[in-house]
């Protein structure tokens, strides 16, 4: 899909005006049983045991479907599970399973990989968890600042681990050619306005891009700047994955989903003093509750038809146009780039030692 396909041009979506426009007069419609039905289906959550996570995991067992939440700290995971069961007390304990990832460590990510490939197979796959650091702070194990490799990097291993999977487990594409009625996994990062608005300056380092990310920001570290450009690159290599061929929508569905700005959803939690108040009053002003802002990420996850949002950025209940950097031949030079680059190091991790091989 070009940019002239959308009821609106990029340039406009991105500018601050239309942001506030949305912000205070347009939303995603809710979904109700007759639109949604997941009985049967499987989901994981990646950060899930708050806010916008947690509101996303409701809805979908609401919808019936059975929900992994994948978290960091599976104490908190139990937490949530229980929170979840007391506002449905008619959820069985089978419904919502915990399980541990840590996307901030490579051998989380392979773990959880390897767990879901001998699990039962999975149907929805929500790419939630991320940080908005108010300090620039460096990955001890990568080198890559944790933004970044939060948000963006483990975020895409993750994926490139789990396609191979999803795409054995479903229905008549694995060893056993089961015949059943096929359905394409969905696979949903969910995405930011902010990415429309990173200078990302970083996109002309030669001779790799990726390293530019382990050098210290000058000469000041910008939270912001930095949370929007790890958004916009993912959509940078969600629309390059997506592309490829070996990716085909009628197996897995690759697509982002903006819940827009949203109060309690713990993002920003590390501010203080005059910084934490100005989040929570722009947050109240503009922002809208998790369980509103989950609604698009439902609408990317089981209304949209799969062939039209593949590769595509949902929103407000429909396909909208991503950052208009995104449609230029420098975007897509550097979508190229960056999904090279990001293949390659999952080589790195798949050399060594418990690595999944594809």
């Amino acid at each position: 899909m070009d940019s002239s396909s959308f009821d609106i041009s990029p340039e406009k979506r991105a500018g601050k005006l239309h942001f506030i426009y949305r912000r205070l007069f347009v939303q995603a419609p809710p979904l109700s049983a007759g639109d949604v039905d997941l009985q049967g289906k499987r989901a994981v959550v990646t950060g899930s045991n708050m806010g916008l996570g947690l509101e996303t995991a409701r809805q979908l067992l609401n919808f019936g479907a059975t929900v992994v939440l994948a978290v960091r700290d599976p104490a908190k995971g139990e937490d949530a599970r229980r929170q979840l069961r007391t506002s449905n007390p008619a959820l069985g304990e089978d419904r919502i399973e915990v399980w541990e990832l840590d996307l901030a460590s490579y051998e989380s990510i392979v773990g959880f990989v390897g767990r879901l490939k001998v699990s039962a197979p999975f149907d929805i796959l929500i790419l939630n968890a991320g940080v908005f650091n108010c300090h620039e702070a460096f990955d001890p194990n990568t080198g890559y600042e944790q933004v970044m490799q939060i948000n963006y990097l483990s975020t895409a291993l993750l994926t490139l681990l789990l396609l191979p999977v999803l795409e054995e487990q479903r229905p008549g594409t694995g060893p056993d050619q089961r015949q059943q009625q096929h359905q394409p996994a969905r696979v949903v990062w969910v995405s930011s306005d902010m990415a429309a608005w990173a200078r990302f300056e970083e996109r002309t380092a030669q001779p790799l891009l990726l390293p530019a990310f382990r050098e210290a920001m000058t000469p000041n570290f910008d939270m912001a700047e930095r949370y929007g450009t790890s958004k916009l690159l993912g959509q940078l290599f969600l629309t390059e994955l997506a592309r490829r061929q070996h990716v085909k929508e009628d197996t897995i569905v690759l697509t982002c989903a903006n819940p827009g700005l949203c109060h309690g959803s713990g993002l920003g939690r590390q501010s203080k003093g005059f910084l934490r108040l100005g989040n929570k009053v722009a947050t109240r002003f503009l922002g809208r509750t998790c369980s509103v802002g989950a609604r698009p990420i439902l609408h990317a996850a089981a209304l949209l038809d799969g062939g039209t949002v593949h590769g595509q950025y949902v929103e407000d209940g429909k396909i909208q146009p991503m950052p208009p950097i995104v449609y230029t031949p420098e975007g897509r030079s550097i979508a190229t780039r960056l999904y090279e680059e990001t293949l390659s190091e999952l080589a790195k991790i798949q050399a060594a030692p418990g690595g999944v091989s594809r």
